[in-house]
This record gives C-alpha cells, structure tokens and sequence, in this order.
C-alpha cells in the first residue's frame, strides 16, 4: 500500500493489522538477545575470573550435566527423567485440586454475604500462615509419597486463586447485573452471563501465581522428604557437591514453569478473545 508524502514522493504503508506483530517480534528478539549475553556474561565470567566450580560452575558444565541427566534411561535414579515426572505429578495434580477449591469457595462466598464475613477472618488467618512451616507437619501426616506433596501444592495454589476469584466476582459492574435483573434472569443466569466472564481476567491472574507458586511447592515438600523428585535429586548433588548438576536441575525446574504459564497464557486467550490483547496496545501519542 503507498501514500503520497507531502514532497510528492510515494512511501509504504504498514497496515494496521501488522503493527503490533512487529511490536511483538522487536520484543521477542531483543528478549532472545539479552539471553544470549547473560548467557555469555556466565560462561566468560567463570572462567575469566577463575571462579570455583563448586561455587557457580560454567554455562559449560551446566549444559553437560543437562544432556547427561537427559540421556540416562528414564527410571534411572540419577536421571533426570524420572525425577521430573515425579515433580510434574505432584505439580499437575496439587495445582488442579488447590485451584479448583478455592475456585470453587470463592463462587460460595461472593454468593453470600454472611458467608463472606464469617469465612474471611479464617482465611485471613491460614493465608498468614508461612506454608514451609506446614509442609513438615503435612508430611509427618500423610507420609513421604506423592499425597503429602500434592497436599503442600493445593494449600499453596488455593489462595491466589481464592484470594484474587472474589475480588474479581465483587469487581463486576453493577449495571450489568441491575440490567439482567430487569430481563428477569435467574440467579444463575446472572452468574453464568454476567459475574463469571467479567471475573475471568481476575481468576487467570490467580492462576498464574498459583502456576509459580506449585512448583515451589512440590520442591519444599521433597526437601522435607520423598522418595523421589527434583527436590530429592538436588539434595543428592549438593551433598555430593555437583553444582553442574544441580544447575541443570534449575534448568528443568524452570522449563516446568514456562511450559505451565504458556498453557495458562493460550487457556486465558482463548477465553478471553472478546478482551483487547496487551501486545496490541501501544503508547499513546500525542
């Protein structure tokens, strides 16, 4: 498409469509750039200021154990395999119980006002609570399998979700809900129409902490004890002072988080396709 500039010269036009793609790759790109210098910065800096491998080993060395954690058979103990599905186990499971609870509790207690206030002080009160502290507690309850760990990743993932679920059934426009009623719509008309759309970005900001925060419960729950996981298996290598392998641990530990908040990010999309999109929406201008 060209448009004629004021000196009478033609000059393309970049249709509106295109913008924000191209918004999205500079920042994609400049993201991969800078990854790819601290990477560098890691690698270079080891090894130009001698720093002890026992200490913060090689981007090197890291990526060595990596590949060798991922080549051993997958129910090698000392692989990395087995390990992740044990962890991935306890994340998946405990982050679906703890959100579909408060989830749930939270619809309960936007429903009913008396609900709310005799049920607030209490929740308060365990949201208070320092949940490392529990986890041993947890763990002498239900034991050293995958129950005690599932457990410390639902009452971890249960208030975001809770937390940040009423406030978003409480931010809903009441005009809109005042316009249903004259429509005459049921309760649940008005719910389902109404409250639990315009709460969705609430609950999705819920879910994505809760997404973090799982897999650092599954990890406080295996340091505590279990038999297996990514939590057993550091433990293993800082007794052995392999911090190459502990590093390559981080790595997957990190990968898990990603791959959970980019299946959140194409679920709240998908969902959410009526709302505008952050990358679409540029500076103002003046």
């Amino acid at each position: 498409m060209i448009a004629n500039t004021p000196h009478g010269l033609a000059s393309p036009v970049v249709p509106a469509a295109q913008a924000p793609r191209k918004r999205i790759l500079s920042r994609r790109s400049g993201s991969i750039l800078l990854l790819i210098v601290l990477l560098a910065a890691w690698e270079f800096g080891t090894r130009f200021f001698n720093v002890p491998k026992f200490l913060l080993p090689p981007l090197s060395d890291v990526l060595i154990a990596l590949f060798r954690g991922l080549a051993a058979s997958p129910f090698a103990k000392d692989g990395l395999w087995l390990h992740t599905f044990v962890t991935l186990s306890e994340i998946v499971l405990g982050f679906l119980a703890g959100s579909a609870i408060g989830l749930m509790l939270a619809i309960v207690i936007s429903e009913s006002e008396m609900l709310d206030d005799l049920l607030r002080p209490y929740i308060a009160a365990l949201q208070s609570l320092p949940k490392v502290a529990i986890a041993p507690i947890i763990v002498t309850w239900l034991g050293f399998g995958l129950g005690s760990k599932v457990a410390i990743v639902c009452l971890i993932t249960f208030f975001p979700v809770l937390v940040t679920s009423i406030a978003g059934f409480k931010a809903v426009d009441i005009d809109r809900i005042d316009l249903m009623r004259s429509l005459s719509a049921t309760r649940w008309q008005i719910f389902a129409k109404v409250k639990f759309p315009g709460a969705l970005p609430y609950i999705f900001a819920g879910l994505d902490m809760a997404a973090a925060f799982s897999v650092v419960g599954a990890i406080v729950g295996e340091f505590v004890g279990a038999q297996a996981g990514l939590g057993v298996l550091i433990l293993q290598m800082e007794a052995q002072l392999d911090t190459a392998g502990s590093f390559s641990v981080f790595v997957v530990l990190s990968l898990l988080g990603i791959v959970l908040t980019a299946l959140l990010r194409a679920l709240r999309l998908r969902l959410l396709s009526w709302m505008p999109r952050d990358e679409s929406q540029g500076p103002v201008s003046t």
